[in-house]
């Protein structure tokens, strides 16, 4: 349940925080209120529904159900996002962007919305199953404090960067602003979530310290010759009735074992010596800081390769394509591609990465009883027996922790053969390995991306794009023409860039940085019949009348010299060469260009100074 409903936190948290507000919202707010009104009363509808189916079927369907419709809430809570715009109406709570963070609470206050529905109508089941009474708030509590210790960590670590950038240090600022700042200062955060979380967490979990008797001086005296330090609590997880526990906390003094009252129940003094094994097991493999390791490498890759993937994304045909289309705005197109994609990078990640690792990690805190106990037939049988309290679940696969059958037949094998403990202990390592060698070589192998070809040609992209709405809107407006002539230009469509001079200089007859263009394209075209070299004269003429700067010069000269009129092409370059020194080899290499070769209508022409002013 934790697994899951972390996994599903995290998506909440990203749709979020990958969407930005827009100017202006798709609707207005009294439409958008109706329809997220609307949505609401929908999900409420269709959880009463299926609540209602579980009450006979026991604690699974009732854990199952829950997972249906945390998804669900997840997809409700996507499309409020995106029509309703619940982010333009929260921007003010960031206080005029300094508290950011307080924005992203309150966009996840949303996702809560949806899952106070699931809880309330969950209640008259829970009390069915779980046979306990409870008031609709006090409900509502307990499974908020149940779940806030998933989402506290990013609560604090997004209200700490808010008030570092508030902090008088400017350099500071600068540093937390770079990537090995921020990812520093997460790495640093989250080593201080697991020293000085746990304590906070028992207290919402409800968790009371251990009775004192023999059971708590058997365990105490079990983890002593184990080696191992915690304190010892009685975790009332539903009731107390789900059979497990748990351990968490990195250093002694702030670690603590948790254990259900239902597994203190049903198993044996041997059986929970080898549960209390696994838990130790988790420890002395460092299994939280792996998970911590795991965790910030999803944070790596996502900030190494977001911004070239957005450049990608930018320079697409099809996105443009698809925003035509579809009728959304830029950004709002832009930001559903990115965060769908990236949501599925996420989603995968810690379904399959993640949880190919947190599973083998639960395999090793296993195979921990061999060296505890000697022998794993207690923690077997422990599980056998939790299989068959907990609804016959022997058989029931999971993406975190393998099945129970699964568990006990490894158990089984490593117990006819040893040395499969050393094979999996080293197939842990390898995967490690493997798994930190692929970061540092992704993150490595990120320079030799094309991003800047990529942001290149995603700059271009969206110019047109932007002049392509421009102009269907102005069709007639000389400045949307002339640029959009330079672009073409420069992408070597020669023959629409010529008709789009035209109708502009149709408008403008003498708009000086037009007529130099136009004579540019008229002597420097690869289609050698778009050629005139007569008319680029007379353009040049007028251009450099106006404007006598070097660009225009050098283009006066090149048809000067184009038409046959050696001398004044010379005299005309040395003109620009005076005006522009700094460029004085190109204008020196047409120089002598002029004097040694004669222009020819059908060549393919070189390179010069006036490619750059055509953009």
């Amino acid at each position: 349940m934790i697994y899951n409903n972390l996994l599903f936190f995290l998506i909440a948290i990203f749709l979020f925080t990958m969407t930005s507000g827009t100017e202006v919202p798709p609707f207005p707010f009294p439409v958008a209120f109706l329809f997220f009104s609307a949505l609401l009363f929908l999900y409420d509808f269709i959880a009463r529904r299926m609540f209602a189916k579980t009450i006979k079927n026991g604690s699974g369907a009732y854990f199952d159900t829950e997972k249906r419709l945390s998804l669900l809430a997840l997809l409700f809570y996507s499309t409020a996002l995106f029509t309703c715009d619940i982010h333009y109406y929260l921007t003010p709570l960031s206080l005029n962007g300094r508290f950011p963070s307080f924005t992203n609470i309150g966009g996840l206050f949303f996702f809560f919305l949806f899952l106070f529905l699931m809880w309330r109508r969950s209640q008259a089941a829970y009390e069915v199953i779980f046979e306990r009474q409870y008031t609709t708030t006090a409900f509502l509590i307990s499974n908020s404090k149940t779940n806030l210790p998933i989402i506290l960590p990013w609560v604090f670590l997004s209200l700490a960067y808010d008030l570092l950038a508030l902090l008088p240090f400017p350099q500071l600022r600068v540093f937390l602003h770079s990537e090995p700042g921020e990812y520093l200062s997460f790495v640093i955060f989250l080593l201080l979530i697991l020293i000085f979380f746990p304590p906070l967490v028992r207290r919402l979990w409800g968790c009371t310290p251990f009775p004192e008797g023999p059971l708590l001086n058997h365990l105490q005296a079990f983890f002593k010759k184990q080696n191992f330090s915690a304190d010892i609590f009685t975790w009332p997880l539903f009731e107390g009735r789900v059979i497990t526990a748990g351990v968490m906390g990195i250093i002694p003094g702030l670690r603590y074992v948790m254990i259900t009252p239902a597994l203190l129940q049903h198993l044996s003094l041997e059986e929970l010596d080898a549960v209390m094994a696994h838990e130790i097991g988790h420890i002395k493999k460092k299994h939280m800081l792996l998970y911590l390791l795991i965790i910030a490498g999803f944070s790596i890759l996502t900030g190494f390769f977001l911004e070239p993937f957005i450049f990608f994304i930018a320079s697409r045909d099809s996105f443009y394509s698809l925003l035509r289309l579809s009728g959304l705005t830029l950004e709002n197109m832009f930001a559903v591609i990115v965060a769908i994609s990236i949501l599925v990078l996420l989603v995968l990640y810690f379904r399959f990465l993640f949880g190919y690792f947190i599973r083998n990690f639960e395999r090793q805190a296993d195979l921990h009883v061999f060296e505890a106990i000697g022998s794993s037939h207690t923690l077997i049988s422990a599980f056998e027996k939790i299989a068959i309290l907990s609804g016959n679940i022997r058989d029931l696969p999971s993406w975190h922790h393998f099945g129970i059958g699964q568990r006990v037949e490894f158990l089984e094998k490593c117990e006819a053969d040893p040395s499969w403990i050393i094979r999996h202990n080293r197939k842990i390592k390898l995967s490690l390995f493997l798994y930190i060698l692929s970061l540092l070589l992704a993150v490595s192998g990120q320079q030799i991306l094309p991003s800047n070809s990529w942001k290149a040609l995603s700059e271009e992209k969206y110019t047109e794009y932007i002049l392509e709405k421009e102009i269907a809107h102005e069709p007639d407006k000389v400045l949307w023409l002339t640029i959009v002539g330079d672009l073409l230009q420069h992408k070597k469509m020669e023959k629409k860039a010529l008709a789009a001079y035209d109708k502009a200089l149709a408008l403008e007859p003498s708009n000086p940085k037009l007529l130099n263009n136009l004579a540019w394209l008229l002597l420097t075209s690869e289609d050698p019949k778009l050629r005139d070299p007569e008319r680029a004269l007379d353009l040049a003429r007028l251009a450099a009348m106006q404007i006598p700067a070097s660009h225009v010069l050098d283009t006066l000269a090149t048809a000067y010299w184009a038409n046959g009129f050696i001398e004044k092409a010379i005299d005309t370059e040395k003109k620009a060469l005076f005006k522009a020194p700094t460029e004085g080899r190109y204008y020196r290499e047409q120089i002598e260009k002029f004097r040694n070769t004669t222009y020819d209508s059908k060549a393919k022409p070189t390179a010069g100074m006036n490619d750059e002013e055509t953009l």
